[in-house]
């Protein structure tokens, strides 16, 4: 018997996030299926981290202990042979036998794709989200800075549990225009409930001109200062334009895929 890590990759679309619910189809639930064709007895595979219904991932990691007596390759192709079209394996490897995708996490770096335009784009929107009216990509590139260090977070999420701290340290938030499209990347130790969903709208709210780059400073260390957060607009960037990219670790191992 041995403790396996495994890098996922699916397309959000049609599932309900990434965590195990009665009924409804998640990621962890198609990837216990097919484990269970494979002779797995285990409870339960556990994740690096929860993906919201609509969000995509490119590098989340898995873990599951498995008696198997083949390769790690024969294991991708075993567990790729058995998942749905729109999930796969992408790398196989044993790991240490207390391996913990979620608790070992030392980050996890997100990437999020929008494009402007006033009509609707069904084959890109699939994967990105469509803004309209038109961002100022100057303005997106002043704000990003301003989340990168130790910050309060409450007013862009909610903690695990109820009472625990919105303090999050982020280690990269930055945007860049690929031809006609912006994409944003934002690394962190941990993020808060759709805190990166959060990040996006407000700062496209910065670059519609709708709240100033002085209020979002301001919202920073609002929970610690007592002000209300009723500056920013409400609202959430939708699911689709986001994925998961990377889960790193203190050791190397294989656990991210661009």
């Amino acid at each position: 018997m041995a403790r396996y890590q495994v890098i996922l990759a699916y397309d959000g679309t049609e599932f309900v996030g990434s965590q195990k619910q009665a009924i409804k189809r998640t990621v962890q639930d198609e990837l216990e299926k097919a484990l269970h064709k494979l002779g797995w007895s285990g409870r339960s595979a556990l994740l690096a981290g929860r993906t919201d219904t609509g969000v995509h991932a490119a590098g989340q990691v898995a873990s599951f202990d498995l008696d198997w007596l083949h390769t790690d390759e024969d294991l991708l192709r075993a567990l790729n042979s058995n998942l749905p079209v729109d999930m796969a394996v992408r790398d196989v490897c044993i790991a240490q036998a207390k391996f913990h995708p979620r608790f070992d996490a030392i980050s996890r770096r997100y990437h999020y794709h929008l494009f402007c335009g006033p009509v609707r784009d069904p084959l890109r929107e699939r994967f990105a989200w469509r803004v309209w009216p038109e961002v100022d990509g100057d303005a997106l590139q002043a704000a990003a800075p301003l989340f990168v260090g130790q910050h309060d977070f409450a007013s862009y999420g909610t903690p695990p549990r109820a009472g625990s701290s919105t303090l999050r340290t982020v280690m990269n938030s930055s945007w860049r225009q690929v031809d006609d499209e912006w994409h944003y990347e934002v690394q962190a130790n941990a993020f808060l409930y759709r805190m990166v969903r959060r990040l996006v709208f407000v700062q496209v709210a910065v670059a519609q001109g709708k709240v100033s780059v002085e209020a979002v400073a301001r919202s920073l260390a609002g929970q610690a200062e007592g002000r209300k957060r009723s500056e920013l607009p409400s609202g959430l960037a939708p699911a689709h334009g986001l994925t998961l990219v990377e889960v790193t670790y203190p050791t190397e191992s294989p656990s991210h895929f661009e």
